[in-house]
């Protein structure tokens, strides 16, 4: 999708040298921040909210939603100064008089508040092309119109003390707008090269309960001072050209950050609109017409639900724009405990079918993967849950090359807490319509949520680490607008942050004050009246790895940073090149560039002009599949049968298996049926073509779920039958006749006929079907996993070891084989191999809240010797197993689809993830009681409302959120309750590379990070360059999740290129040419061509370059 994207580069990428400032300041040697005092600064601005009968969150739910922060230079003496707006104070200027200290000179700068209140964002900004920094003061609240009226304070320069003067034309100018706004954002959405405005307004009023007709009635309603508005400059005055250009602006608007950028790379600024409620957010492709086209549900899986700032920035070194958007997931087990309900799949359900996609709560991090797609990875980052946040400030504060994340947080009174609202609805019904005095007695009941912001140092590794406290970040605040410039010109970022009732923060960053930390400041001179550069691209290089910033100042949440672009070089004290794309389309590179200093670029130096790079041909190219496979829909809901499941059980489809079952040596294709829709078999013919064959046993058994299938010889007739292992979940009761697994006998033709004695009754849902001949007769026999007893997870499923008798008839012969198999776990798949060299194959098996195990096969026995070939449990929700000789040491190795890092589940040997089970109420259903670690201590992760639906006794213990909001386990039920439940365990959540070692145990290797984007389900390999090394395919997804796990949508297919001796990399989506979308169930490799079986999803095939030889 980036056309500037440098496709030679590695993510993961340092521009700076190994150490780093920020690695010596992440301990506790030293703070890097250093919190000012106001005495010292004489900054004494304080956005303080005065609750009244008619000022305060009851009426008005944007009431504790703060207000903004501006930085510039003013009066160009080259030094940054502050402006602050006030919601119910008036806002300040300050001059910045260098080392920190500052002059308010509110008056003396003519600074002016139109009225008392209620003043939001602030954006500084050359409006007028004259080279003097505007202010833009938004303002909004439940008040008239006339105290709206939003102004615009043109910069007069500077009078004989050296003061900027200021005067209030935004009538002049067009922009005396009434609009409920947020904040405004300027910018040259047209490439004329003045700058248009986009205001971002908000609806004042809470949203209502919808309906999909009424929803569809309120989108059509475009409304002036409630909907998103784009204005025209011709000739600085400004004109609402909004309906033309295709941007939603109806009542349906909660728009609290914005965000404006190139995200596609072609050189013109998109928009990106995050909404609050359950609105959904904007992504504005722009058309290069006039126009903008919504491409959010293509480009971003899902969304956030309750979006409040956000932020677009390249936080990995890439070359490609990144997407932050802030939520109100807290951290902690209480404050998550004390706020969520019960899940609300109607609600969800209804959403998504209004158009309002999958919105989640929780901090969201969507990766640009450079192809029109991002991959969300806020939970692997580990930036997802910082409370009721609002600004996401992406920069380099200890200037090691990386950008690091400061997130501000906080409500000062928290209405969504459920014991506030129980109280609330409790008082309104026994009262009835409330008077304003009653509605401010309950309001002195809400809970203050008074947290710390956040800082997160970037890991160099896609992910971030909390460094709030070490770095001095750590006073208790409820904080809002933020934004960062180097105050005191020494080298490094300084922050101010916008308190609600206490004095803001200025933090002196020290950072300068280590050895060796090398940076470089860039300021832009735009030609024309775009004078700040707004649009232009920085691109640093040195030793082959790069920096990546777009100028756009106003950014986060109703504030405005530096316009100066701040780059850390860490060690590195000289930069290759430097390249700067303007907005026009001029580019210039220099060469050579010094660190420590500000250097300015000047568009009219720039001789060259920009030319989008193009793209590599992928690797791999989407191609009309071989034959027509739609899997089946089901409109199945697991979590309504039970709704304490981890993940969905009911979409594992469909399977796919290959085999040549007429003997014309050409594959044939088994596509598996379920749900009423019959399995196919598919013939190949000569040309390459498929042809289905119809079977009427197939058409009998549709009712099945086929979870598994194999073709091999049953009968010893030479010719291919074929095994399918029924599965599914929903549809089933325990014992349910249509989970038997089938036994279709090949008349050599093609032609199967099911034999109806073939096997001994097997009435669990199965995950897997595996063959071998287990005791060495020359009749293949096989291994079942069962997977699940549907209604009844996580209670173990009985497996199966079936011994042939040469005849295609099969008997349970598990507790003579190997007995502990038999309830042995959830089995989602298995494999035979011989690892130990005696020419015997062994069984490996995985499955949910299983290690990976080892049974070897002694001859007559299979006996667990999971100890001998690992040296610790691998416990996990393991989904695929793939083997594979991929070091070429001549040892089969292992590849695991597991859950993956990117949920809210983290777990390890010393804070393992656990499941106790039982039917705690006694009425005849299994409660599952699922269990992890949130900040040192394992609490439930059920809410309280799915406790008391769940366990009827409970009703009576915890009366209130409160009340169990910090209860463990053993605090929600008694001893004697926990005395005879069950215990499963797991400690291991990555998809996992094990390689086999010299001394036969397996030896986990780290797989790219990639890899853990999304649970894994389908596995392939393959060597698609030719260097003689087979790489790796992981497929999956979980789109049907729980709604407080969200779905799982981050794999669009990773490619991993096996460098040799089984180390891989992760070759890009771009690059790989891989956008497969949905929950990916199985792989099938005819020759260079990968079909692909997509759960309720029409068959893809990709085929790459070469055709390669075996498979």
């Amino acid at each position: 999708m980036n056309r500037m994207a440098p496709y030679f580069l590695v993510a993961y990428c340092l521009l700076a040298g190994c150490t780093s400032t920020g690695d010596k300041l992440a301990g506790n040697e030293k703070k890097l921040f250093t919190l000012m005092p106001a005495d010292s600064t004489q900054v004494f601005f304080s956005n303080t909210l005065t609750e009244g009968l008619n000022t305060n969150v009851l009426l008005y739910e944007y009431f504790y939603n703060g207000a903004g922060v501006g930085i510039a230079d003013l009066n160009g003496d080259g030094l940054e100064d502050i402006y602050f707006t006030g919601n119910m104070v008036p806002d300040k200027l300050y001059l910045n008089k260098g080392n920190l200290k500052f002059e308010d000179i509110t008056e003396a700068a003519n600074i002016k508040n139109r009225t008392p209140l209620w003043r939001t964002g602030v954006t500084i900004a050359d409006v007028n092309g004259d080279g003097k920094p505007d202010i833009y003061v938004s303002y909004s609240g439940k008040t008239r119109g006339q105290n709206r009226i939003h102004q615009l304070f043109i910069n007069k320069g500077n009078d004989a003390n050296g003061i900027p003067r200021f005067e209030d034309e935004a009538e002049q100018y067009g922009l005396a707008d009434s609009s409920y706004t947020t904040q405004t954002f300027f910018f040259d959405y047209d490439r004329d090269g003045d700058l248009d405005m986009l205001a971002l307004n908000h609806n004042p009023d809470n949203l209502p309960i919808l309906d999909e007709a009424s929803t569809a009635n309120l989108l059509a309603q475009s409304h002036r001072s409630i909907g998103i508005r784009l204005y025209k400059n011709e000739d600085n005055h400004f004109t609402d050209i909004t309906e033309k250009t295709g941007i939603s602006s109806s009542v349906l608007t909660y728009g609290l950050g914005a965000a404006i950028a190139d995200i596609d790379g072609d050189g013109w600024l998109d928009i990106y609109i995050a909404n609050d409620y359950n609105v959904p957010d904007y992504l504005y492709i722009n058309n290069q017409n006039g126009t903008f086209t919504d491409k959010i549900a293509t480009a971003l899986g899902h969304i956030t639900k309750s979006s409040m700032g956000n932020n677009i920035a390249d936080y990995n070194n890439d070359g490609l724009l990144d997407i932050c958007v802030l939520d109100m997931l807290p951290e902690d087990n209480h404050r998550q405990k004390v706020l969520l309900a019960s899940d609300n799949y109607e609600k969800f359900d209804l959403n998504v079918r209004t158009g309002f996609h999958y919105q989640y709560m929780r901090n969201m991090l969507h990766l640009n993967n450079g192809d029109g797609t991002f991959s969300e990875i806020g939970q692997l980052a580990g930036i997802s849950n910082t409370d009721w946040s609002w600004a996401p400030l992406f920069a380099d504060f200890d200037n090691d090359g990386w950008k690091d994340l400061y997130v501000t947080n906080g409500y000062t009174r928290d209405f969504t807490d459920m014991d506030f609202l129980k109280y609330k609805n409790s008082e309104v019904q026994s009262k009835g319509r409330l008077n304003r005095e009653q509605v401010l007695e309950i309001l002195k009941q809400m809970p203050a949520s008074n947290v710390t912001n956040y800082m997160y140092k970037n890991d160099r590794q896609l992910g971030f680490i909390n460094v709030g406290a070490a770095w001095g970040l750590d006073v208790p605040s409820n904080s809002n607008g933020a934004a960062y410039a180097d105050l005191d010109n020494d080298g490094d970022l300084d922050l101010v942050v916008n308190n609600i009732n206490r004095e803001a923060f200025i933090y002196r960053n020290e950072a300068n004050k280590e050895p060796g930390n090398h940076y470089l400041q860039v300021k832009l001179k735009g030609a024309g009246k775009n004078t700040d550069g707004l649009g232009a691209k920085i691109t640093l290089y040195r030793k082959g790895q790069l920096q990546f910033q777009e100028q756009m100042p106003a950014r986060g949440y109703q504030s405005t940073v530096s316009p100066i672009l701040h780059f850390g070089l860490g060690e590195e004290d000289v930069v290759d090149s430097l390249r700067v794309v303007w907005l026009s389309g001029k580019e210039q590179v220099l060469r050579d560039v010094k660190a420590n200093q500000l250097i300015t670029l000047d568009e009219n130096e720039a001789t060259g002009t920009w030319k989008p790079q193009t793209p590599p041909k992928p690797l791999m190219q989407e191609v009309k599949p071989p034959f027509v496979y739609q899997h089946a829909s089901a409109d199945l809901n697991d979590f309504k049968r039970q709704p304490l499941l981890i993940n969905p059980l009911s979409f594992n489809g469909p399977c796919l298996v290959k085999g040549d079952v007429n003997g014309d040596g050409l594959d044939d294709i088994y596509a598996g049926g379920g749900n009423g829709q019959p399995a196919m078999l598919l013939v190949q013919q000569p040309n390459g073509n498929f042809v289905h064959k119809p079977q009427p046993a197939f058409e009998a058994d549709k009712n099945s779920e086929d979870a598994s299938a194999i073709f091999f010889d049953a009968d010893g007739n030479g010719t291919l039958d074929l095994y399918v292992a029924s599965g599914g979940y929903h549809n089933y009761l325990p014992n349910d006749p249509l989970l038997q697994d089938r036994l279709y006998l090949n008349d050599g033709k093609g032609n199967f006929v099911r034999k109806a004695d073939a096997l001994p009754e097997m009435l669990v849902s199965k995950g897997c079907v595996r063959a071998s001949d287990i005791n060495g007769d020359g009749h293949i026999d096989l291994f079942v996993g069962g997977r699940v007893i549907p209604g009844r997870y996580p209670e173990t499923p009985q497996s199966y070891i079936l011994i042939n008798d040469g005849k295609g008839k099969f008997t349970d012969q598990t507790n003579m084989v190997a007995p502990s198999l038999n309830n042995i776990g959830m089995v989602s798949d298995a494999a035979w191999l011989d690892l130990n060299g005696d020419k015997k194959e062994d069984l490996v098996l995985v499955g949910e809240w299983m290690p990976v195990t080892v049974f070897i096969n002694t001859g007559n026995k299979l006996e667990n010797k999971t100890s001998d070939y690992f040296t610790k449990e691998y416990s996990g929700w393991w989904n695929k197993l793939y083997t594979g000789d991929f070091n070429k040491d001549g040892k089969i190795d292992l590849v695991i689809g597991n859950m993956g890092l990117n949920t809210q589940c983290k777990v390890s040997d010393e804070e393992p993830a656990d499941m106790y089970y039982k039917d705690f109420d006694n009425n005849g259903a299994v409660d599952p009681i699922f269990c992890f670690y949130i900040q040192g201590k394992s609490y439930p992760y059920v809410t309280r409302d799915e406790l008391l639906d769940q366990v009827s006794l409970m009703r009576g213990r915890f009366v209130d959120y409160k009340s169990y909001a910090d209860a463990s386990l053993e605090q929600v039920f008694l001893e004697e309750e926990l005395k005879d439940a069950k215990k499963l365990s797991a400690n291991y959540l990555a998809t996992a590379y094990f390689e086999s070692g010299a001394d036969g145990k397996f030896v986990e290797k780290p797989l790219p990070l990639q890899a853990q984007y999304s649970p894994v389900f389908a596995i392939a390999s393959f060597d698609y360059d030719n260097d003689g090394n087979e790489d790796l395919l992981l497929c999956g997804n979980i789109n049907q999740a729980r709604l407080r796990f969200g779905k799982f949508d981050a794999n669009y297919g990773v490619l991993l290129k096996n460098e040799g001796n089984g180390n891989f990399t992760y070759v890009g989506q771009q690059q790989s040419g891989l956008s497969l979308r949905g929950d990916v169930r199985s792989i099938v490799r005819l020759g260079n061509t990968l079909l692909f079986g997509i759960n309720q999803q029409p068959l893809k095939a990709y085929k790459w370059k070469n055709l390669c030889t075996g498979l």
